[in-house]
């Protein structure tokens, strides 16, 4: 199967609609959640702009450990409360941040990010991980990202 990113258009909430179809049609029929994390990290990495990590982070049991992502090499394990991904883990709300540096206890994997939102992604009331992008540019997220993505999260997590 071939499949190539193509361009958003319309207004941002247009544009997410549009990613969300892309990432159903991505995801449709495969079960395998690794497979589809790493698909879903692609094309969110390729289809927005001002984006220097996409990625997902798998909850063990004890710990976030990073899965499929696209970007500079990662932190591997993030513990439960420990910054912006630790904290959405702990308390299952999306964080939005817009400058990392004012996050209490931020952990800089990449020292190139300034802003960053991580949805946690719950199924059927358990932890599963996270879903994480970061952006070098302070304040690029914003609450149409926020449900945007928090739509794409809903895609993995019916996806199996």
């Amino acid at each position: 199967m071939s499949f190539t990113v193509p361009d958003l258009s319309g207004d941002r909430s247009e544009q997410y609609r549009q990613l969300v179809e892309q990432a159903e049609a991505l995801v449709t029929g495969e079960p395998d959640r690794i497979a589809n994390a790493a698909n879903l990290a692609s094309l969110v990495f390729h289809a927005l702009p001002d984006l220097n990590w996409v990625g997902f982070y798998f909850y063990d049991g004890r710990e976030l450990v990073v899965g499929p992502f696209q970007g500079k090499p990662a932190c591997v394990r993030i513990a439960l409360g420990k910054g912006v991904c630790g904290t959405a883990a702990d308390t299952w709300e999306t964080q939005l941040v817009p400058d990392v540096h004012a996050f209490p206890g931020h952990i800089a994997c990449d020292g190139d990010t300034r802003s960053e939102i991580v949805v946690p992604l719950i199924r059927d009331g358990e932890l599963i991980g996270v879903f994480d992008l970061d952006s070098p540019r302070p304040d690029r997220f914003d609450a149409i990202d926020q449900y945007g993505l928090e739509a794409v999260a809903h895609v993995f997590l019916a996806a199996g």
